[in-house]
């Protein structure tokens, strides 16, 4: 298998973790949200859950669709590489 596909569908992957990841917040967060009107309307607990998978789905989000090969690429890896190595000369 070439490295081209190999990288696509790691990014694609990546893509559907997050469209999946995504989906399942939204509904459960939203039937959390009718239970807590319903159950104890004075204490909105639901944004807990709320705010701590969303740091997770955001992180989906970086990985799928803004980071995607920044961190992988041969070219970065040899640049860092490269500084590592002018650091360790000083």
């Amino acid at each position: 298998m070439s490295d081209l596909r190999q990288r696509a569908e790691k990014r694609v992957d990546a893509k559907i973790k997050f469209y999946k990841n995504f989906t399942a917040y939204v509904a459960v967060n939203a039937i959390l949200a009718v239970i807590n009107w319903i159950v104890t309307p004075e204490f909105w607990w639901v944004m807990f859950p709320v705010f701590f998978w969303g740091i997770g789905v955001f992180v989906d989000f970086l990985k799928a669709f803004v980071l995607t090969d920044k961190f992988e690429s041969e070219d970065y890896r040899e640049r860092k590489i490269q500084e590592e190595m002018e650091k360790l000369r000083e």
